[in-house]
């Protein structure tokens, strides 16, 4: 059971851990041993409260697909039982973030004096770049 919250475990068949090799620098031990993970998980077919499955749908992220399935890939520890749980940490992170609700934004005007203080500036930088032209004899 991966606990998300309080209130939300997703059950560890939910999950779809694969072990695979491992890429990049390592030497020969990489190409004989399968230490990385792949993590999928399908978040429309998930027992996820249907605010968490909203949330994580719109969500922008290149790990999850259009079909709504969560991909991630675990390399950067040398045992397959690190990066097993940092893949579930991961997992975890991601629908967490996604949960959050955001403050919203109060537009706001600026005040009277930095609107002075930005004109007066931009004549006082422009007036710098003028004096650096060619001087008239």
């Amino acid at each position: 059971m991966l606990r998300i919250s309080n209130n939300v475990e997703l059950p560890d068949h939910e999950i779809e851990i694969s072990q695979i090799r491992a890429q990049g620098a390592g030497g020969q031990n990489v190409n004989k041993v399968a230490s990385a993970v792949h993590l999928r998980f399908d978040i429309p077919n998930s027992s996820l409260p249907p605010f968490y499955k909203e949330r994580l749908l719109t969500l922008r992220d290149q790990r999850i697909s259009k079909e709504g399935i969560v991909v991630i890939k675990a390399q950067s520890h040398r045992t397959l039982e690190l990066n097993r749980e940092d893949a579930l940490q991961r997992l975890k992170a991601l629908i967490q973030e996604a949960a959050k609700t955001r403050k919203a934004r109060k537009p706001t005007k600026p005040t009277r004096s930095s609107q002075r203080k930005r004109v007066d500036r931009k004549t006082q930088k422009g007036q710098t770049k003028a004096m650096r032209g060619k001087v008239k004899i």
